[in-house]
């Protein structure tokens, strides 16, 4: 490996009052283009899922890196999205919950099961909620990033050394469709 071993954590909030937060699909280009904007200059996009009420990431902050910023862009990201969904509604007040959840998941030897099993989870979300009958269908998440090698949004490469996921794309597809177990789900909320 040849960079950082920094540290990962899985980032998440939903709608307040488990209300929505994506109302088109528009919405969630948009908040991918946000998330490019303030999120990705400073920290590596691991992966992400945006799901109609939620959104999950999972980021690698580098080792040195002064994490009260990385807050401080997030908190920018998700004001200036709220602000533009507040006119596109006609609405006021917080879409999302006040207090953006995250869980940092422990590097041992450069790289985490735990992060695996959240990386998975975070692109089985769709699957789970039965939005789609394949992850691959569900157009706001990385998991077709992967398989495209597209690193427009997530840092491939240390997706891949950090979680030690396969390069090869028919492996990672059959890894990542392999199922995960429920309890371990906990662990990451």
């Amino acid at each position: 490996m040849d960079h950082e071993i920094g540290q990962l954590y899985h980032i998440y909030n939903r709608g307040n009052n488990q209300g929505l937060i994506f109302f088109t699909d528009e919405n969630y280009k948009y908040f991918i283009r946000k998330i490019i904007k303030y999120i990705k200059p400073s920290v590596d996009i691991l992966s992400f899922c945006l799901m109609p009420n939620h959104f999950h990431l999972l980021i690698h902050i580098p080792e040195n890196y002064v994490h009260s910023k990385f807050s401080n862009q997030l908190r920018t990201c998700l004001t200036s999205y709220t602000r533009a969904i507040n006119i596109q509604e006609k609405r006021t007040g917080s879409l999302f919950q006040q207090h953006t959840k995250s869980k940092q998941l422990e590097l041992e030897n450069g790289n985490s099961d735990l992060a695996f099993i959240c990386f998975n989870y975070i692109h089985q979300n769709p699957l789970k909620a039965k939005l789609v009958i394949k992850m691959e269908n569900w157009l706001y998440s990385s998991f077709n990033h992967f398989l495209n090698n597209d690193s427009s949004v997530v840092n491939i490469k240390l997706a891949q050394d950090l979680i030690n996921l396969p390069d090869d794309r028919n492996l990672f597809y059959k890894e990542t469709y392999e199922s995960i177990e429920e309890e371990l789900f906990n662990e990451l909320f």
